[in-house]
């Protein structure tokens, strides 16, 4: 007996490379592309799984040096240096709680440092760099990017409808994003949907925190002694720097940067359609109450905690 079409691995591949292509329209946007790669997760499935990872690590990276180009460093320095008090305070005392937290509700210790690195810096970016210097193991990791992951997909919904009904600014709202949302890709999705203002602020203030990986590496590796796996440095965030030198001290290539900008937020759009798609059944199932339930935690402490700041400014 044949199989129906619908069924097969063919069909299934179709439609997700449509879905691909509807993200490069300008009715899909960020939230629109995140909810349909999950409703292609938990049908048909993701027929290109195997590669999902490392296609949307890249994408993500390629399309964040690309919003560089729409971005004067002056303007990002400034930005920036709104936003360091709240990253240092932030960072610090979300991974102390973390630790402290986790070890209450007695998850072992690898799987705790990686849920609190993921909440106070950069989502996935900070757990596969921590990962290797403790030498976690595949379900620690895993149980850890699901924990963030899950919560990286409510905050492009939640986030821009909480920001309206507090009539945040884009100024505060950009910053907001940038310490309460973990991943990347989730903040400079998120903000996007806010204005454009939100996302110069967003997108400047996160990668600034990202920056911390290289200081926490350090710090975990001391603590790991005997660790010899060599720290992860993030490059691209080095590019994008670049990419906002070359727009503030190259005003002749200004007639080509909107294109390259539109590009890198399609690009975007095409990585949080992955992201959704990757969010499978099984993902879920493993993350488990307590590491999830010390992810939300620490999420709400963080979220709550730097908007209430961020207002009494």
């Amino acid at each position: 007996m044949s199989v129906p079409f619908y069924k097969t691995d063919l069909f299934a591949k179709i439609l997700f490379i449509a879905a691909v292509i509807s993200c490069l329209t300008p009715w899909v946007n960020p939230p629109l592309a995140l909810l349909m790669g999950f409703i292609i997760s938990q049908t048909i499935g993701h027929p290109f799984q195997q590669y999902n990872s490392k296609a949307t690590k890249y994408l993500l990276q390629i399309s964040v040096v690309g919003l560089g180009f729409g971005m004067n460093i002056f303007e990002a320095a400034q930005a920036g240096k709104q936003g360091l008090v709240f990253t240092i305070i932030s960072i610090s005392v979300t991974i102390f709680l973390g630790l402290l937290v986790g070890k209450l509700f007695k998850i072992n210790r690898n799987t705790r440092l990686l849920i609190a690195s993921g909440t106070a810096i950069c989502g996935g970016s900070a757990i596969a760099a921590v990962s290797p210097i403790i030498d976690a193991k595949e379900d620690e990791i895993s149980i850890s990017l699901g924990t963030v992951f899950i919560l990286n997909s409510l905050a492009l919904l939640i986030f821009p409808f909480v920001g309206h009904y507090f009539n945040l600014s884009q100024q505060q709202f950009g910053l907001w994003s940038a310490i309460a949302i973990h991943d990347t890709s989730s903040v400079v999705g998120t903000a996007s949907q806010y204005g454009s203002e939100a996302l110069k602020i967003a997108t400047t203030v996160k990668l600034e925190r990202a920056l911390w990986i290289i200081p926490l590496s350090i710090v975990v590796a001391i603590f790991y002694r005997g660790q010899k796996n060599k720290i992860k440095i993030p490059w691209f965030i080095l590019l994008f720097v670049v990419a906002m030198l070359i727009n503030t001290f190259l005003p002749v290539l200004h007639s080509i940067t909107p294109v390259i900008v539109l590009i890198a937020r399609k690009g975007l759009t095409i990585t949080l359609l992955l992201i959704g798609a990757g969010l499978s059944r099984k993902a879920i199932k493993n993350v488990g109450a307590m590491p999830l339930l010390l992810g939300i935690l620490l999420w709400v402490f963080i979220s709550v905690g730097s908007i209430a700041a961020i207002m009494n400014l």
